[in-house]
């Protein structure tokens, strides 16, 4: 039987090495169960990871410097 060659999109190309933390107060964290309970959410780590960039990347966008203002 042959090896399989590894596919290259399989790959990752960026890990995640670089580890954040943040704490929540009960209300805070109730609302969040709450939320992810209704809708649904199975993997709560990437839920907060793209709520957190794309909030992000948003900001960027809106503060982006323009040539006429």
């Amino acid at each position: 039987m042959a090896k399989k060659k590894k596919n290259a999109v399989s790959q990752k190309k960026s890990l995640r090495t670089h580890r954040q933390t943040f704490t929540l107060n009960d209300e805070e964290n109730k609302a969040l169960n709450r939320y992810l309970t209704k809708y649904k959410v199975q993997n709560k780590s990437k839920f907060m990871r793209e709520t957190t960039m794309l909030a992000i990347i948003r900001k960027f966008e809106e503060d982006h410097p323009t040539l006429f203002d």
